[in-house]
């Protein structure tokens, strides 16, 4: 009777690791993706939380994640990252992209710059993240890009946020 249950909590254990997911998570240090990331600990999936500030969640030394730092609006600091996620998943089942910034100006005085500063977050860098993990993807993984009501209600209801509201929709 001892080895079939030792036999059977072995099984338990391989389907348990065989059916974790592995997930990533940007925009980790607060809010949603912060919240993100202890909801996913808590039901045993392995994490890469990534943000500029890895503090939030280091401290919080949660036992499946790994937090690590990305700049989005960096090619470099994607191509680091990336490389440090295969060496600790090998595999992408989830990228959740939920890195933001903003800026809040009337539109007359947002310049061109302020434009280019919150689409390399919130486009560009997006898109260079997932293009650069497509490689770890497997046909059942999935991309959850978190947009935000300021890019689907437009800018009349969120004055100031034109460059945020017209990158998040």
């Amino acid at each position: 009777q001892g080895i079939y249950r030792e036999s059977c909590y072995d099984v338990d254990l391989i389907l348990k690791i065989i059916l974790m997911k592995n997930i990533i998570i940007t925009g980790s240090s607060r809010g949603i993706g912060f919240e993100l990331v202890k909801l996913f600990n808590k039901n045993d999936f392995k994490v890469i939380a990534l943000s500029r500030n890895t503090k939030p969640i280091s401290n919080l030394k949660l036992k499946n994640v790994k937090s690590l730092y990305l700049d989005i609006s960096s090619p470099e600091s994607i191509n680091k990252t990336i490389k440090l996620v295969k060496e600790e998943f090998k595999k992408i089942d989830i990228l959740i992209n939920n890195a933001g910034t903003l800026i809040n100006k009337p539109f007359n005085e947002t310049s061109f710059e302020d434009f280019q500063s919150i689409y390399n977050v919130n486009v560009f860098g997006v898109a260079e993240l997932i293009r650069q993990s497509t490689p770890y993807f497997n046909k059942k993984s999935h991309v959850i890009n978190i947009s935000s009501i300021g890019g689907i209600g437009g800018t009349s209801k969120f004055p100031g946020l034109s460059a945020y509201s017209s990158s998040k929709g």
